[in-house]
């Protein structure tokens, strides 16, 4: 019975090997659920259709590819597990995500111990792909973004007086704060006022107070939309009149939503515009919206030339070995992207296109684009 019950096991191993084998599994993680779900939902099918295409062109290397997905929650602490988890228990051989990040910084170092290649679609902080050589990431940064918004609002809108609000318990918040204050300045311009909040809080009525005593022109707030709608709902009770500026964390239905009425005429940096007529795009959206049932937003966008990107990098390499996919992923160069051309350099950072947004009639209008040149 025992030599039964061994052979049994043994033979159940070996198929799950099999299996294994004639699949490429790999990990994704983000936030499903929490504070900042619609990130992580999008990001998801963005990944899931670029998944579907793939596989139904043959997969990579002769085999399809499976897409094993982790919910962190909207949590730092749940992001690290859930790739612990990816790795050492589903044996992925890279990993897509974080979108925030707080997670990207959470979840990035034991994909760099592990030499295991992660991108991040979104995460926009400078610190995330400082973590190691194993960690990349398809988007703009936040030097870029921060200074983009500040020229935009010195030089297009001609504010020289603006205020910001800060989640200071967020890495993306903060980072993208600071580069937009210290572009502002450096142009002549003035932050006549700093306030701050974390994420999670409801009441910011005691910081829109201090904020509209200094009568800014134009009110920065760099953070994530669960927050900012309720932010620029009571700032308008308050009698706060001027615009709102913000970064790609306001990309989300959610913010409409939330916000009302309060957000009209807000302006914020963004990855892509589902306005631009662009074949590609509008190629995308399309197959989006058949799919899904929805206009895709940025975080669908980067999900999706994000798994293109490390498809494209696995069939350059030939292989799945982490060292060899971390080499081609390096040599990613003019990549046509849905978000744009994607160029990845040596601190693998993605040299690409912004575009601002601007809401109007409860939308998300596109304003312009900004060239990193």
């Amino acid at each position: 019975m025992r030599l039964l019950t061994g052979l049994i096991l043994l033979t159940a191993f070996f198929f799950s090997c099999s299996k294994k084998e004639n699949v490429i599994l790999i990990g994704e993680y983000g936030s499903l659920t929490g504070n900042t779900a619609t990130f992580g939902q999008s990001t998801h099918q963005g990944i899931m259709l670029a998944t579907e295409e793939i596989n139904q062109s043959g997969g990579i290397l002769g085999k399809p590819v499976k897409i094993i997905t982790e919910d962190d929650q909207s949590k730092p602490e749940e992001a690290r597990n859930a790739v612990l988890k990816l790795i050492q228990q589903d044996k992925v051989v890279a990993v897509l995500g974080e979108v925030a990040s707080s997670r990207s910084l959470a979840g990035a170092p034991e994909c760099q111990r592990s030499r295991i290649p992660m991108i991040s679609p979104a995460s926009t902080n400078p610190k995330v792909t400082e973590v190691g050589d194993y960690i990349f990431r398809i988007c703009f940064i936040d030097p870029f973004q921060g200074e983009s918004m500040a020229k935009f609002a010195y030089q297009n809108l001609n504010f020289r007086k603006i205020a910001v609000l800060t989640d200071i318990k967020n890495d993306y918040s903060v980072g993208l704060s600071q580069f937009f204050v210290n572009t502002f300045t450096s142009l002549g311009g003035t932050i006549i006022k700093k306030e701050s909040y974390s994420e999670g809080d409801v009441d910011f009525r005691a910081q829109m107070t201090s904020l509209k005593a200094e009568k800014p022109e134009a009110i920065f707030l760099p953070g994530y939309y669960t927050e900012v709608g309720l932010i620029c709902r009571q700032a308008r009770e308050l009698g706060y009149q001027g615009p709102f500026l913000g970064g790609d964390g306001w990309d989300s239905d959610k913010t409409i939503e939330i916000g009302g009425t309060a957000v009209e005429g807000a302006y914020f940096s963004n990855h892509y515009s589902a306005d631009v007529q662009d074949s590609k795009v509008r190629n995308f959206i399309e197959k989006f919206q058949s799919r899904y049932g929805k206009t895709a937003d940025a975080m669908a966008v980067l999900g999706y030339d994000a798994a293109m990107i490390l498809f494209d990098a696995i069939r350059r390499a030939a292989t799945t070995d982490g060292p060899v996919v971390r080499d081609a992923l390096s040599q990613t160069k003019n990549f046509l992207g849905v978000s744009g051309t994607i160029t990845l350099d040596e601190k693998r950072n993605a040299k690409k296109d912004l575009v601002v947004m601007k809401i109007e009639n409860g939308e998300f209008k596109y304003h312009q684009t900004v060239s990193p040149d």
